[in-house]
Parts: C-alpha cells; structure tokens; sequence
C-alpha cells in the first residue's frame, strides 16, 4: 500500500486551498489599504501565498499523474480511470477524465494564468487577483474531500480517496489491504488522440 503518496497529495490540496483563501484576503486588504507602508507589506505577503498554492497545486497534479502512471489501483481515481494495458499516451487522459482531475486541471491553468497576471498587470493585480484567488479557493474545495461529522456534510470528493474508502464491497470487509491486479480502464470515448492534447470541455 502507497499510503504516503496519498497522504502527500490531500497535504497539497489543503495548502492550496489556504494559500489561495490568505492571498485572496492579503490582496483585498491591499486594495483597500491607505497606508502606502502596509499597502506594499499586504501586497508582498499576497504573492507569496499565491506562490505557494501554485506549487501546491503542482503538487497534487504531480501526484495524482504518479498515481495514475505508476497503477496504484488502491486508490479510486487510479482504478477507476486507468488500468495496466492503455497505452501511455492515454495515460494523460486517465488525469482529467474524472471529475477530480478535470477541476484540478482548471486550477493548474488558472494558478499559471494568475501567475503571469502577478508579473505583468501591476496597476490591475490587486482586484483581480482577488478575484482569482477566491476562484483558485473554491476549485481547491471541490477536490478537498472532507467530511463534517456534526454536520453530515461532505466537501468536495478527494482524488486522494482509497478505493477501500469508495466502495463497500465485501472483500474490504474480510480483506481491507485488498488492491485490485487491474483498473477499469478508460472511457472508450477519451481514447482517441484528441483527447490526449484536449480534454472534453
């Protein structure tokens, strides 16, 4: 079991959706800010947590494609989008085909969009990098997975997720370290070479 790699990956998740919430609130206090000293000490902390929910997100794009690629059928999104004869082109299209990948493929373009906006639109960075970052907050909330006991309330569905976690199937019960010698395989519908260089939109 590869448990460390998961575990990795709801890290990144949840740094990203921090990161993003402190930046989208650093740059609405610049915005509104009078002081020229705390204007640019709000603008500074602003891009550096930006910064560190782009690498987050890098993160769990690195980590859910090392899943997928290296078949790690523990986990639901591995088994339920990839398996061991696709052919490694189609291995990228195992990445958005679910729910999960393709919200994190959104994040990822719009963290390098957000990126090229810090370094290029100074006089517009402030309001719509609040913008983009409460946006970057929500898409890292639909791929979070954290349910809230008291409340029986799920947030968004995790790519991280054990398949023992996912399904109630009676061998998890007599065999909890069960894992699957194949996957299921990708739609048959994302296999062609279109999908490979365009996800479905």
């Amino acid at each position: 079991m590869h448990y460390f790699i998961g575990n990795l990956g709801h890290l990144f998740v949840i740094l990203s959706m921090v990161a993003s919430l402190v930046a989208a609130f650093a740059y609405w206090k610049n915005f509104y800010s009078t002081d020229p000293l705390k204007k640019e000490g709000w603008l500074k902390n602003a891009r550096t947590a930006f910064y560190v929910h782009s690498v987050a997100v890098l993160g769990i794009v690195a980590v859910l494609y090392t899943i997928i690629q290296q078949h790690y059928f523990e986990y639901h999104y591995a088994y339920s989008h990839s398996s061991l004869h696709l052919p490694s082109q189609y291995m990228i299209s195992c990445f958005w085909e679910g729910q999960e990948g393709s919200f994190l493929l959104w994040m990822f373009w719009q963290a390098v969009l957000g990126l090229i906006l810090v370094h290029t639109q100074r006089n517009w960075e402030a309001p719509v990098m609040i913008v983009f970052a409460l946006v970057q907050g929500f898409l890292a909330s639909m791929i979070l997975g954290v349910v809230i006991p008291w409340a029986d309330f799920k947030i968004g569905s995790s790519p991280f997720i054990l398949l023992r976690d996912a399904m109630s199937d009676p061998i998890f019960k007599t065999n909890p370290d069960f894992i699957p010698k194949d996957g299921h395989g990708l739609n048959a519908l994302l296999q062609n070479y279109w999908m490979v260089i365009h996800p479905p939109t």
